[in-house]
């Protein structure tokens, strides 16, 4: 396993999530990972380099103020990008 951040699939699941149930979000690309990028940069990171980590660091995500602080950050992120969006 390579060096990874484990947020970058908890906030990219996250944000598919949330774009899918939002019929006023752009669908494109562009803007999913315009999200995405808002977000992680609101976001502590959290490495692994090994499966055992990435399992535990995924347990994590459980945590109520961990959930709650991505989503704050993803709404945040989708704010912003439906303002001003790029595509």
């Amino acid at each position: 396993m390579k060096l990874k951040n484990v947020m970058e699939d908890l906030v990219a699941e996250y944000v598919d999530e949330a774009i899918s149930n939002d019929n006023d979000f752009c669908k494109c690309e562009r803007c999913r990972l315009d999200v995405i990028a808002l977000a992680l940069n609101k976001l502590k990171p959290k490495y692994v380099v090994t499966e055992k980590g990435y399992a535990y660091a995924r347990l994590g995500e459980l945590q109520a103020q961990f959930r709650t602080d991505m989503i704050v950050a993803v709404k945040k992120a989708m704010d912003i990008v439906k303002k001003k969006a790029r595509h």
